[in-house]
């Protein structure tokens, strides 16, 4: 089912009809659509000037518990809620487990819980095992969403979710088949085993590359598993090198892999190419179209979006704009939004689809996230 939403002036939006395979089937190029910083504060401003329904100043506490610290997407993230929340007159708490677990994130819920939070928004590191600390929270009244690592639907009111899983599937398969040259072996580097965001995006992988002769050619040699740690994360790349001689493309759905690789693929002059989803701050100096090169592009979504709808979500929960059922809608300063529901039947509310950088705007970009 084709997921819709309502998105007005956000910056990545622009890629809209950019990426090739995605839904609407269209593509461009991506210096077609090349925002320049000027125009992102612009429309932003024009956003914020023309929304009809601004959500109410208030006094409430909010919470994000992020999936780890130390990690660059997830403290982009953290700005954007805390901007959204402080710009409503609100009180916004940052929780960072101390690991990336699902038994960090317990006790982080918990500890906000006692302290009588409004709402909470998770960047889940497990889909499941956050459940009862969930249920916890909603039975005392706090408001909970999700955001880039989903629960299940009963221990949420409504995910607020980057962009839609076959959409992200889609873009990086083809991705994939373009840098192989449409045959040849690829392998992944992912985030933890159970983080259901990058779970979510692989087996969208998995199935488009199942059920499409299109990529019949292409092999996947192995799923590794870097835990968003740098060090491991580089212990992985070397050993997909090691042990898969004839490998082409290593796809990481994450930004902390992402870097990782770039670093030991440029470090051992390796003919292997990478791409996925990585900070433009990162990945300015690994991009490019050169043999050297080890990423001619990446995609990713913009984190300080992302953080500031889980905030202005979780305020308009508190505020009984949203209860999170399809169908409910609020405005902010980011655009208009409506919560739909998913293949599922649960509900989210869709920030936009996946952004492409390359050589014609990564130095632009580099300079905003």
């Amino acid at each position: 089912m084709k997921k819709t939403w309502i998105r007005v002036g956000m910056a990545v939006t622009m890629a809209a009809t950019m990426i090739a395979g995605c839904a609407s089937g269209t593509a461009s190029k991506s210096g077609d659509s090349v925002q320049t910083v000027s125009d992102l504060k612009e429309s932003r401003n024009s956003v914020k000037a023309r929304s009809e329904e601004v959500i109410a100043k208030n006094g409430g506490t909010y919470a994000l518990v992020p999936k780890s610290s130390g990690n660059p997407f997830n403290e982009r993230e953290a700005d954007g809620f805390r901007n959204a929340v402080e710009d409503a007159g609100g009180i916004a708490i940052v929780s960072y487990p101390e690991a990336a677990t699902a038994d960090a994130q317990i006790e982080v819920i918990e500890s906000l819980i006692a302290q009588g939070v409004d709402s909470i928004a998770v960047a889940a590191n497990d889909a499941e095992a956050l459940s009862s600390s969930l249920n916890h929270a909603k039975e005392a009244g706090i408001a909970v969403c999700t955001l880039d690592s989903d629960v299940a639907a009963g221990d949420r009111s409504v995910f607020c979710n980057q962009a839609g899983a076959s959409e992200i599937g889609r873009t990086l398969m083809d991705a994939v088949y373009d840098l192989t040259g449409g045959e040849g072996e690829y392998a992944i580097l992912s985030a933890t085993a159970e983080a259901t965001n990058q779970n979510a995006w692989i087996d969208a992988m998995e199935e488009i590359a199942n059920s499409d002769s299109k990529y019949a050619k292409l092999t996947l040699d192995e799923i590794a598993y870097g835990d968003d740690e740098a060090q491991k994360s580089a212990d992985q790349t070397q050993a997909l090198l090691t042990k898969y001689p004839s490998l082409k493309v290593i796809l990481a759905p994450t930004s902390v892999g992402m870097s990782a690789a770039a670093k030991v693929l440029q470090d051992q002059g390796s003919s292997v190419k990478l791409t996925g989803l990585g900070l433009p701050s990162e990945m300015r100096e690994y991009i490019g179209t050169d043999d050297e090169d080890v990423c001619p592009y990446m995609f990713l979504w913009n984190p300080i979006d992302l953080g500031s709808l889980a905030g202005y979500t979780s305020i308009a929960l508190v505020n009984g704009q949203i209860t999170g059922a399809a169908g409910d809608s609020f405005s902010c300063e980011l655009g208009d939004y409506t919560v739909t529901a998913d293949e599922d039947g649960a509900t989210e509310i869709i920030l936009g689809e996946p952004f492409r950088f390359d050589p014609s705007n990564i130095d632009e970009w580099s300079r905003i996230y």
